[in-house]
């Protein structure tokens, strides 16, 4: 079985994206929601990591919603699930150019707020966090986005290469280089 056919979160004896997908184009709803529930948390994950914030579930079910309208442009050269996030990357796209034309707004919310109670390691995982974020946005956008999908969505560099629309070589040596920088920015 190819990596096209294959589910990519699916556990033995699981039917594969492919399955699914023929079974949601016979009108089977049940198939649909399996590849919801398949691909959902690992897209909110990605859209997380490139910021998308508040509008994650809105950029997940946008995902959703353009994918199944769009199923007959799915010719299963990739696995499902890099086809989405390259649906998804794109609506990330979109949103930021339309963000860049709008001034920006930042609200503080009352539980954006620490208080006396924080744990302190909650505290030193927040610094730490922050470092990184800190250190992503020294990265080209390349380097980040490469970074991003091969650290926290753990993507193949084949994947990372089709969703990009670059090489697996050059997919390597942006993730390499993400990976030096991120390191030196965090040992100073």
């Amino acid at each position: 079985m190819t990596d096209a056919s294959r589910g990519s979160d699916e556990g033995e004896g699981a039917q594969s994206d492919l399955d699914l997908i023929a079974r949601w184009r016979r009108g089977d709803q049940r198939a649909a929601a399996e590849l919801v529930a398949r691909h959902a948390q690992s897209l909110a994950r990605f859209a997380f990591s490139f910021g998308a914030g508040e509008e994650v579930d809105d950029l997940v079910q946008d995902t959703f919603i353009r994918a199944f309208n769009s199923l007959d442009g799915f010719r299963g050269d990739s696995s499902f699930r890099t086809w989405l996030f390259t649906i998804e990357r794109r609506l990330l796209l979109d949103r930021r150019r339309a963000e860049k034309r709008r001034p920006s707004k930042v609200e503080v919310q009352e539980g954006d707020a620490a208080t006396e109670y924080d744990a302190l390691d909650s505290m030193v995982a927040g610094e730490a966090a922050n470092r990184v974020r800190e250190a992503m946005k020294k990265l080209s956008p390349t380097q980040r986005e490469v970074f991003t999908l091969r650290v926290a969505q753990g993507l193949s560099y084949k994947e990372i290469a089709e969703l990009v629309g670059t090489t697996e070589g050059a997919a390597r040596v942006h993730y390499h280089n993400a990976m030096r920088a991120v390191k030196e920015y965090l040992d100073d």
